[in-house]
């Protein structure tokens, strides 16, 4: 008896690991039940509420829409900060573009974001696509002037082209035939504006 009892118990157990280790993997489409079974556990928990926590956030204990948002309102860089950043681009008016360019020489495009960000002491990746992951992501209508604006001008789906908000619906950038200019979110930038990220 109790030998068919423990067979029963080691047998219950096995089917409820199994059942476990298949919830424990994240792919592609999940619902948002099981991404939130998944958060909810202990290591994953613990790493967020520490992330949460270094932001002075309240402890959702989950990465959702209130938690980004507040992530968002408290990743705003200094206004001086952002001033200057704009000052910076702006001074660069002008500026012939030049394919790899990194100084007032020339520039392509990410080589002024990397140019005008470093002159505040903030490192950006080189390459287009290497920008577009730094920072934090964020809708359009939370942009503020100094956050990075990315395009895809390119056929396919990769980001392709970067540049700086200024705010009022407008980024300054280097372009192929203008050089460093201003641009409006036009139409033809609407369309192929991918994202946004704010680095701090």
């Amino acid at each position: 008896m109790k030998k068919s009892i423990l067979l029963t118990l080691v047998i219950a157990g096995m089917i409820s690991s199994t059942s476990v280790a298949q919830a424990a993997t994240l792919t592609a489409g999940a619902s948002t039940t099981k991404i939130c079974m998944l958060q909810s556990g202990l290591r994953t928990l613990t790493a967020v509420q520490k992330s949460q926590r270094d932001a002075n956030l309240p402890l959702y204990g989950t990465r959702d829409n209130k938690g980004q948002e507040a992530l968002i309102k408290s990743y705003k860089p200094p206004q001086q900060k952002n001033t200057k950043i704009i000052k910076m681009a702006k001074s660069l008016l002008g500026v012939k573009f030049l394919w790899g360019g990194t100084t007032p020489a020339g520039f392509d495009c990410s080589g002024f974001t990397c140019y005008v960000f470093a002159s505040q002491k903030i490192s950006l990746p080189r390459m287009t696509l290497d920008q577009y992951v730094v920072g934090i992501p964020l809708a359009f209508n939370n942009l503020i002037p100094g956050d990075l604006v990315f395009f895809n001008l390119t056929s396919g789906t990769q980001v392709s082209f970067v540049g700086i908000y200024l705010g009022n619906d407008k980024f300054i950038s280097a372009t192929l035939n203008k050089g460093v200019t201003i641009y409006s979110f036009s139409p033809y930038w609407t369309k192929a504006y991918v994202g946004a990220r704010r680095v701090n």
